[in-house]
């Protein structure tokens, strides 16, 4: 019987990416295959060099958009609507003290005050979503200000019947201004002054990645270059000439143009985002004295801190600390908000409104000291007037503090929005260009390969 042969069996096909390597590396052992390995991965890194610039530049200009056109002026808002609150307050006090009918224009005051803290309760409600800190703090000012107006249409119903019920309802609403609104307030003022905060380090980021890419195309494009001059003594290709100069131009727009927006938007910040902080600062410390100042007339001292002084009065005096200084000039001035804000004023005519109301701070605790003096004599009709009075009063001294401390925030915020709207102008068209010019680099680089693999058919 005869045995038939077995068959030997079929050897196992390999994997298809498995056979195109081999045929990718059989192709690279040739001069032809190497150039078009080079031209490939030449075009490949100039346009990830554009699309990298493009996003980064991109995301930075989206910053410095946030910067100009949502954070500063949300962080404005904040503080107009804890000066509306605290004045509002300080207004409720003063008409209380003018006695039991307060003047229209004590009252179209007030109101404008509240209508402007709702209104911008309402906005900025609109405009912080995603922002747990800032969401929480508006909803805790829309709960308690309609509570507050109560108190406060109660104690002016007292006070229009003469009753002494009237001052402990407006204590009573002072009390709830002091603990729960202008705290939330403020709160609500820092949560939009770190987010101004991160938005200007998001802007201001070095396009790290970027970079290294561009001089990752450049220095690859100047190989290939050199590669072809020593294989032809050929000095120049065109194709890669060309690409190189795109990708050199693309390089060059890159750091000058973020080098100018981090020049902006650091000059926005240190010339007009800064004195903003440091006038809504002193603006706020003006409006909580004269608030303790009319407040001590209401209570008469019927609150007393812990050591025994009168509430108000010490309030009124920290606040003027932190407003002015406890001396009249010099280093201790310089420390106080007001010297702050006239050493981050980098021009005359951000420094003359400072120094005014400087000036006049000084007058109002002159004019203060007198007061007090006619009170604990038992003149409290003089110490009334020398407070609410029309001439020579305190009242006539904090409005023009307050008007001084106005104008220098409209200088200031001009000052802002000016430098930074340089800078961001700055990263205009840069993300488009970039990839314009970076898809020209990468036709370029394959036209030059392209025009030495033509020499070997």
């Amino acid at each position: 019987m005869s045995t038939s042969s077995v068959p030997a069996p079929a050897s196992g096909r390999r994997p298809a990416w498995a056979e195109g390597l081999d045929e990718l590396r059989a192709a690279a052992t040739t001069e032809p295959g190497r150039l078009r390995v080079i031209g490939a991965v030449l075009a490949l890194l100039v346009v990830l060099f554009g699309a990298v610039t493009a996003w980064q530049i991109s995301d930075r200009a989206a910053a410095a958009d946030d910067v100009v056109e949502r954070s500063q002026p949300l962080t404005a808002d904040a503080a107009s609507i804890y000066r509306s609150l605290a004045d509002a307050d300080t207004t409720a006090a003063g008409g209380f003290l003018a006695g039991g009918e307060e003047s229209r224009a004590t009252r179209e005051r007030y109101g404008a005050d509240i209508a402007t803290a709702a209104e911008l309760l309402t906005k900025a409600s609109q405009s912080t979503r995603g922002s747990d800190g800032a969401g929480a703090q508006i909803a805790r000012l829309s709960r308690q200000l309609p509570r507050y107006t109560g108190l406060v249409e109660t104690a002016r119903a007292n006070n229009r019947q003469g009753l002494p019920l009237g001052g402990a309802y407006l204590r009573y609403a002072n009390e709830q201004m002091r603990t729960e609104l202008l705290p939330a307030a403020r709160a609500l003022y820092d949560a939009e002054t770190d987010r101004l905060a991160a938005d200007y380090d998001e802007a201001k980021a070095r396009p790290w990645f970027a970079l290294a890419a561009g001089v990752l195309a450049i220095g690859a494009l100047g190989w290939a270059q050199r590669r072809h001059y020593r294989r032809t003594n050929r000095v120049f290709n065109r194709g890669l000439l060309a690409a190189t100069a795109a990708s050199v131009a693309v390089l060059l727009w890159l750091v000058a143009g973020h080098t100018v927006a981090r020049t902006g938007l650091t000059a926005s910040y240190e010339h007009g985002a800064r004195s903003l902080r440091v006038l809504n600062e002193a603006r706020i410390d003006a409006l909580q004295a004269r608030g303790d100042e009319n407040l001590t007339l209401v209570a008469r001292g019927a609150v007393l801190t812990e050591g025994q002084q009168d509430f108000y009065e010490a309030g009124f005096r920290s606040g003027m600390k932190d407003l002015a200084g406890p001396g009249d000039h010099g280093a201790a001035a310089a420390k106080s908000r007001l010297g702050a804000a006239l050493a981050l004023a980098d021009d005359e005519a951000g420094r003359g409104p400072v120094r005014d109301a400087l000036t006049h701070v000084r007058q109002w605790q002159a004019r203060h000291a007198e007061a007090r003096t006619a009170d604990d004599k038992g003149d409290y009709d003089r110490a009334l007037a020398k407070v609410i009075g029309a001439d020579g009063s305190t009242g006539e001294s904090f409005d023009r503090v307050a008007a001084g401390l106005q104008k220098a925030l409209v200088h200031e915020q001009a000052e802002f929005r000016s430098a930074a709207d340089d800078g961001r102008g700055a990263l205009g068209g840069l993300p488009v260009g970039a990839g314009v010019l970076a898809a020209l680099a990468a036709v370029g680089a394959v036209l030059g390969i392209g025009r030495r693999l033509a020499e070997y058919r």
